[in-house]
């Protein structure tokens, strides 16, 4: 099965994920198949919290991929924005 999902990364205490496509069968920092987004929740000043291509994942949800809880409210709070 597809989903999509956070991958961590960036420094001890200061975390940085990609939203990820994926096969759920890969580990969460493995390979992928797109990167539709990412999500820093530590954001300082003008850098943008959150960035989320919707029309992408919507596609991707259309051919079958499962978004994890996580990445719904991230979602809702990506097209509360625009």
């Amino acid at each position: 099965m597809v989903v999509i999902r956070l991958a961590r990364g960036g420094a001890k205490h200061d975390p940085k994920y990609r939203i990820t496509v994926a096969d759920q069968r890969r580990e969460a920092r493995g390979k992928f198949i797109e990167i539709i987004g990412s999500y820093d929740p530590m954001a300082r000043g003008k850098t943008p919290k959150l960035t989320l291509d919707l029309e992408k994942a919507n596609e991707w949800i259309k051919k079958g991929a499962q978004p994890t809880g996580r990445v719904k409210s991230l979602m809702k709070q990506a097209a509360s924005e625009n």
